[in-house]
């Protein structure tokens, strides 16, 4: 994971879609203050690292969270009360096991 401050969040809601919703697809709301420690902002991806797996998400920034909380869509794997690490993919670190070209 990346180098720096990155205190765990806690998932205290899940939204799970259905076929025909309107916004769909893996998604993380997070607090503004919560967001800019993390340096990520509204439409970035993210790896959202769980107690199981790891999945990547769009964020979106929401204001009536508690702190430290967040509302996830889409993501198996996660329920509520459940601890995650939020982290920026970095574009710069090598593929580890790339494929022969």
């Amino acid at each position: 994971m990346g180098a720096g401050y990155n205190p765990p969040l806690q998932v205290v809601g899940f939204v799970a879609t259905r076929r025909g919703d309107t916004e769909r697809g893996p998604a993380v709301r997070v607090r503004p203050d919560d967001a800019k420690l993390r340096a990520v902002n509204a439409g970035d991806l993210v790896w959202i690292y769980g107690p199981r797996r790891h999945d990547l998400a769009t964020v979106i920034i929401d204001d009536t969270l508690p702190r430290g909380g967040v509302i996830v869509r889409d993501i198996a794997g996660l329920a509520p009360t459940e601890v995650i690490r939020l982290v920026r993919p970095d574009a710069d670190r090598p593929v580890l096991n790339p494929k022969p070209v």
